[in-house]
């Protein structure tokens, strides 16, 4: 019998944000920006954190954005590829403030998973694909430079009559950067709680991650916690952790002047 935690696991942990950049009328502007984090965890976490892979995964999340868009694809695959998913995020920055931002976004994903069927001639293995379409919402305020809350919302719908059909998640998070640590080394706190609803079972829970990283590097190394306040999902794991090593990169692809003024 397969789990229905096993079949959502899509889309991006929204800890690790891709980094964006900022417009000024007195400097260049990037023509395309070109963003991604490649990982390698302990255990495959998803954006709804009480999804996970329960193995080590290798995670590759990349971000095109020009302007007030951008393609954002997430993939995130066991070592022996029999377990995973792929997402292909299209988002949408209609406000984009000093102090305030809105993201709105859609995706279709694909999730693979391990299923085994009992008959006479005994139990096989068989690798299953589900297909999922789903839509994003995520208001965030910057209190100061290094301490942002945010709002996020997902509503994901099942293309299958087999597993979940419509999931709710409503995640209540804050992230807290920059923490110096010493001279080289930072560090950032990003705590959540979140609500799952998943057809007619629900859940509350609380997911906290802490990230170091050492200034003149581009890696850095991860944990994130999972606990679960109350639920009644079906395969719903009380606690859950994991820890991962992120490389992360940005670049500018072109750049154009901005127009003289009159």
């Amino acid at each position: 019998m397969i789990h229905r935690k096993q079949a959502l696991t899509m889309g991006i942990f929204l800890a690790l944000s891709f980094p964006s950049y900022s417009q000024q009328i007195d400097t260049t502007k990037p023509v395309t920006f070109f963003s991604g984090n490649l990982s390698l965890t302990t255990n495959g976490f998803s954006i709804i954190p009480t999804f996970s892979l329960n193995s080590p995964a290798i995670i590759t999340q990349l971000s095109w954005r020009k302007r007030k868009f951008s393609i954002d694809p997430d993939i995130r695959m066991t070592p022996n590829l029999k377990k995973g998913s792929m997402v292909l995020w299209f988002r949408y920055y209609p406000i984009q403030k000093k102090k305030f931002s809105l993201r709105v976004g859609a995706h279709p994903a694909l999730n693979f998973q391990v299923r085994e069927i009992a008959d006479s001639n005994g139990v096989t293995e068989i690798s299953q694909m589900r297909r999922f379409l789903a839509w994003e919402l995520a208001p965030s305020y910057s209190i100061t430079q290094n301490w942002t809350v945010g709002l996020y919302y997902l509503q994901g719908n099942g293309l299958q009559k087999d597993g979940p059909q419509t999931t709710h998640f409503i995640n209540l998070s804050t992230g807290i950067t920059n923490i110096r640590m010493g001279p080289w080394i930072r560090m950032a706190l990003y705590p959540a709680v979140y609500y799952l609803r998943l057809d007619a079972d629900e859940g509350f829970y609380f997911i906290g991650t802490l990230d170091l990283s050492y200034i003149k590097w581009p890696l850095s190394l991860s944990s994130s916690i999972n606990q679960t306040f109350t639920s009644n999902i079906p395969g719903n794991k009380i606690f859950m952790w994991n820890v991962s090593l992120n490389y992360r990169f940005s670049k500018v692809m072109g750049k154009v002047k901005p127009s003289s003024s009159p």
